[in-house]
């Protein structure tokens, strides 16, 4: 039988090692990750749950009742990895989560594809690509 200690230590050490996985992962795993919470130091770089979704911490801070992950896009960014099977509808990203170059999605009955990296820009405005046939 397993003692409360020895499950605290493994605790620690899957934390740890859940550091390491890359979003793609992370988001299969998303237990691993600890829940927000207020009063607590975060760095940056780590990823947390709040609202049933995944949070990476884009500049270290102590977090406040009012800097949710939801409320604080200068704090926190949502950790998107569209499933490649399925093209997603177009959401308006932050600039702390556009699409990348290759991205689809699908918007006004049409799909198309991001033509440049860093894409917070609307389908059809600027750096889309519709493609045909979709």
């Amino acid at each position: 039988m397993i003692t409360r200690e020895k499950a605290l230590q493994l605790r620690q050490m899957i934390v740890k090692a859940s550091a390491s996985l890359d979003d793609e992962d992370a988001l299969e795993a998303v237990e691993l990750f600890p829940v927000w919470a207020a009063n607590t130091d975060y760095a940056a770089g780590d990823r947390v749950r709040y609202g049933g979704v995944l949070y990476r911490c884009l500049q270290s801070h102590a977090a406040q009742d009012t800097w949710t992950p939801a409320d604080a896009p200068s704090l926190w960014a949502r950790v998107l990895i569209p499933d490649p099977g399925e093209i997603p509808e177009w959401e308006q990203p932050d600039s702390t989560n556009p699409y990348m170059k290759g991205d689809k999605v699908r918007h006004n009955d049409k799909v198309w594809v991001s033509a440049v990296d860093n894409n917070v820009w609307e389908p059809g405005v600027y750096g889309w690509d519709e493609v045909n046939g979709a």
